[in-house]
């Protein structure tokens, strides 16, 4: 039904819903890259302190180990958030075979 009432819409919707598809697009493309790149240099930091606090107190290597793991997979939950929440969104965009006829129309094909 959602395509039917998609397709009888005047252009100047469905340009905009073209643009909606684009700005999803692109802004999920680049939330799941700064969350990457911001959980990568923060598991970095964790195992760099977790390596240097092992290497002055090797007694104490298996609690920072502990306490490592469970912080990386803290860390790791934010980029899986993320991944999630970008899912949400490309999969709550209307009628991807429209937009790709709109695509294509937009193109001069």
């Amino acid at each position: 039904m959602g395509s039917l009432a998609f397709a009888g819409e005047d252009s100047a919707v469905k340009a905009a819903g073209l643009w909606v598809f684009f700005g999803i697009a692109i802004s999920c493309g680049i939330s799941i890259g700064m969350a990457a790149l911001g959980t990568g240099l923060g598991m970095g930091n964790a195992i760099s302190a977790a390596l240097q606090g092992t290497a002055r107190n090797p007694e104490a290597g298996g609690k920072i180990m502990t306490t490592m793991i469970i912080g990386l997979a803290l860390i790791e939950s934010l980029c899986i958030y993320a991944l999630v929440i970008c899912f949400i969104l490309v999969f709550k965009i209307p009628d991807l075979g429209g937009m790709h006829e709109l695509i294509v129309k937009s193109l001069g094909g």
